[in-house]
């Protein structure tokens, strides 16, 4: 039969899973021989059969019962005994650290009886008994009847006054719990319980199911917390804070949880519970001045810190109370703390000997690296928030409002800091992009051209602005309260948060940012990054490549790591003032007209190459021939079919609609793009590849990789292998030529294609579309959100990659690759290479690299690192 209780005894730190977080830290510092006052731990398992069943599993209230007989002998007194009671309390504890999002009740026990118990035990202090009294009240019926905490607050507020909680006398708190009673009563239609048995047995139940409140879902959902661990719940006998001035509780850090500085760091309030503390009803005073106070508790105290610093080496966040003197351990815990806190906490530890440098790097994720990148505002000065998107693109960004491309381009030019506003992002507002600081767009999603494109540059963006009434024509957006925003008016953007601001909110630089430009100050946090990326690159075995289309980005992507290129994307190289050369190739009626627009085209393809080449200085580069919807690359069939309708078109225009009509697609995305284009377009993927093999044949050490885009049967990769292998050697260049694996049929025969390529490259973003059936241009607006709040999604397939069902492709084309050509090589391009869970599932795949955008790189050098770690200490133990 399944064990549901533990005493603090029989526990200990390992048994988070079952005991939770606190109850298994309680369990810890007990065996440690430490002040805790004595308690027991009901497991996440019975939590989880009654969140599952609706109700407690047989025999969980007879082991209760038999615990409490037992917490009963020790502490000499019994639940809720008329004349000298035991109280407990009843605290949530789940594995992770939910703070404040799941339930506690403290005082269980009290009634109208135990009540004068209570205040003989204290020495005769009323006013104490009745404050305990009234605390339970209001804290039961909100947390366990459910009643708006705010009855409860106005009462007592009406009571105080102007005065302090502290201030008020044993009789006020005496006719205040008659008040909390009558709340209690005319909310539920039932007395407040008197039974102490009833009081936990419904406190119990309701911290089971704090663990599915929305606050606790949209925490989980934040912090990617599995949904179906469940809370234990703890059972601890009361300690008091608030018996006087002799008395107090507190909040320590063995050290600085903002910056990682040694030292004492933390709060304490005398006469007052541990609610106070949080509630803010009282200020408190630095920890230091517990010396003063009470000192034999504060050297104890000390003394403890150190010990459990000591012996779960790390950072510990402690709670305590003082009664009477005598100092309680109420818990502890690993402490949350701040990015940079990470990195210079972890090379301490090392410093001191307490862990390993390995360790260090396993302890500090790719998220808190990727934090310490991007911009952040100053919080000083006043900010007038205009309205709220979705937190597309981290960073800070304050310039200008610019509606086009082409004026961001003109301001930019001029000096001018700008933010390009849209109501959705297309390619052609590519070059716009990289002019402008930042972008906010009033539609799309994280993943909308604009997120995608955004994050790739390291670029500050919010999407999904929806309350913006954005108008192109007059040049101005509308916010909410009628706020008008004409161009050349200065906003401020966190893609951090979504928030945008009216006027300039000061920006402060990233240092860390700084450091991988090879420019930043020797300060502490710089120091233990440096130290962090050396060790990490030394145990990663699976390399980093970066997604990069141009000199600038390639040369960014050296710099912050990249053993190479991963993507280079072709079509962003057709943008701009080549889309008229592209316009003319895909619409030519004769070989001469085709052939015209290919000679023109190929010089400038061989410049875009020789820069990269140079940039990478003998890295390999993997190029993507040209797989562009090609609708991006024709004149709009609407506009053209409005001019000829109106009878203002001309001859050209009229042949250019039959053309469009001729090649418009329904679905673009699964249309006349990739490998396809090339086989329907000859010459195209010929003049790519002759102007990378000249491009290559000028640069000296040039490692090129040609990559067909969007092959889905093995002869499609071989017809234009044939013709690209018969180019390299006509020009004199050594090349690998490979394809890109983003179909779901391509993974599932893989090993065919394999045949014809050295090299796959996972395209996980349009695999995860073709494996999920949606578009995510479209869908993720669309329903999402409904997606998340129903458990489909844990997050978004698009975000991190889904192991599943596209991971299970990616394993099985990998397998199925390797097995037919032992040395294909395999890496990922998808925007999943700089997600941090799925640089580890590539690193389990088995793959030789990911690929991501320059600014993900050090993340994915991090991350890499701490999956070789991982799978090590696995091995080993």
């Amino acid at each position: 039969m399944a064990k549901y209780v533990y005493d603090f005894t029989e526990g200990n730190k390992d048994l988070k899973d079952l005991l939770g977080g606190k109850g298994a830290n309680l369990a810890e510092m007990t065996n440690l021989g430490l002040p805790v006052p004595p308690g027991f731990t009901i497991t996440s398992q019975a939590c989880r059969h009654y969140l599952a069943e609706g109700a407690v599993p047989d025999g969980l209230e007879a082991e209760v019962a038999e615990h409490l007989a037992a917490l009963e002998s020790a502490m000499g007194k019994k639940l809720g005994q008329a004349d000298d009671p035991l109280l407990v309390s009843v605290r949530s504890g789940a594995k992770f650290s939910m703070p404040g999002m799941m339930e506690t009740v403290l005082n269980i026990g009290l009634n109208d009886e135990s009540v004068h118990g209570l205040a003989k035990q204290a020495g005769g202090n009323e006013r104490f008994a009745w404050d305990s009294y009234r605390r339970l009240i209001q804290m039961f019926g909100k947390t366990v009847l459910g009643i708006d905490g705010d009855l409860f607050e106005h009462a007592l507020e009406s009571l105080k006054g102007s005065r302090q909680d502290t201030d008020l006398a044993a009789e006020e708190l005496q006719a205040l719990v008659e008040t909390f009673k009558g709340i209690v009563r005319s909310e539920t239609g039932k007395d407040f319980p008197s039974d102490p048995r009833d009081q936990m047995r419904l406190a119990v139940m309701a911290v089971f199911d704090s663990w599915n409140a929305p606050r606790a879902i949209l925490y989980r959902r934040q912090e990617r917390i599995p949904a179906d661990l469940g809370t234990a719940v703890n059972i601890v006998a009361m300690v008091f804070g608030n018996l006087g001035e002799d008395s107090g509780t507190g909040v320590a850090f063995t050290r600085d949880p903002g910056s990682g500085r040694q030292g004492l760091y933390g709060d304490y309030l005398q006469n007052a519970q541990g609610e106070d503390v949080v509630a803010g009803i009282r200020n408190t005073i630095p920890l230091q001045e517990l010396e003063r106070i009470d000192k034999r508790s504060y050297d104890e105290l000390l003394q403890i810190m150190e010990k459990l610093e000591n012996h779960y080496r790390d950072l510990c966040d402690i709670e305590f109370t003082i009664e009477r003197g005598k100092l309680w351990m109420l818990q502890t815990r690993v402490g949350k703390r701040t990015a940079a806190a990470a990195f210079c906490i972890a090379t301490q530890l090392v410093d001191q000997g307490l862990i390993s440098i390995d360790e260090a790097v396993t302890r500090i994720t790719g998220d808190q690296l990727a934090q310490l990148m991007f911009p952040r505002f100053s919080s000083e000065g006043e900010r007038r928030l205009l309205t709220k998107g979705m937190n597309a693109s981290p960073g800070a960004a304050v310039g200008k409002v610019v509606f086009t491309s082409e004026r961001a381009i003109e301001l930019a030019g001029q000096g001018e800091d700008v933010i390009l506003v849209r109501r959705e992002t297309n390619p052609d507002d590519l070059s716009g992009m990289i002019a402008a600081r930042g972008v906010l767009t009033s539609r799309g999603g994280k993943t909308s051209h604009a997120a995608v494109v955004a994050r790739g540059m390291g670029k500050t963006c919010v999407c999904g602005a929806e309350e913006l009434e954005v108008s192109t024509s007059s040049r101005s957006f509308t916010a909410p309260g009628g706020v008008t925003v004409n161009e050349g008016d200065v906003i401020s953007i966190d893609g951090s948060t979504g928030e945008v601001f009216l006027g300039e909110v000061p920006v402060m630089d990233s240092a860390v940012v700084e450091y991988f430009e090879g420019a930043a100050p020797q300060d502490d946090l710089v120091r233990a990054v440096d130290r962090i990326m050396k060790h990490a690159d030394e145990v990663r075995t699976l390399g980093v490549r970066a997604n990069a289309d141009n000199a600038e980005d390639s040369a960014r992507a050296r710099r912050f790591g990249a053993a190479g290129i991963g993507l280079c994307r072709t079509e962003h190289m057709f943008l701009g003032d080549r889309r008229q050369l592209v316009e003319d190739l895909v619409l030519a009626s004769s070989e001469e007209e085709r052939q015209s627009a290919l000679d023109a085209l190929e010089p400038l393809q061989k410049s875009d190459f020789i820069e990269i080449f140079q940039a990478m200085d003998g890295l390999p580069v993997t190029i993507r021939l040209i797989d562009p919807p090609l609708h991006e690359f024709l004149p709009d069939l609407v506009e053209l079919s409005v001019k000829v309708a109106k009878g203002d078109a001309s001859d050209k225009e009229r042949a250019l609609l039959v053309a469009v009509k001729r090649l418009h697609e329904q679905n673009p995305m699964l249309g006349l793009r990739g490998v396809r284009l090339g086989l329907v377009i000859p010459g195209l993927f010929a003049m790519q590849v002759r102007a990378i093999a000249e491009a290559a044949r000028e640069v000296r050490g040039a490692r090129p990789e040609i990559m067909i885009p969007l092959v889905a049967a093995v002869q499609e990769l071989e017809a234009v292998r044939e013709e690209a292998v018969g180019i390299l050697a006509e020009v004199g260049v050594d090349a690998l030529v490979g394809t890109m694996i983003e179909t779901p049929r391509a993974a599932l025969t893989a090993g065919q294609i394999a045949e014809a390529a050295q090299f796959f490259s996972f395209g996980t973003n349009d695999l995860t579309q073709m494996a999920w059936g949606f578009s995510r241009d479209d869908v993720e607006a669309a329903f999402f959100s409904r997606y998340l709040e129903l458990g489909i999604f844990g997050v978004s397939p698009f975000e991190t990659l889904d192991r599943d069902g596209v991971g299970r492709l990616v394993r099985i084309a990998a397998e199925e690759g390797r097995k037919a050509r032992p040395d294909l090589k395999l890496g990922i391009c998808g925007e999943h290479g700089g997600d941090p869970d799925s640089v580890h599932f590539c690193h389990e795949a088995g793959l030789d690299y990911v690929s991501c955008s320059p600014f993900r790189v050090p993340v994915a050098r991090l991350e890499a690192a701490r999956a070789a770690l991982q799978e090590s200490a696995s091995d080993t133990r």
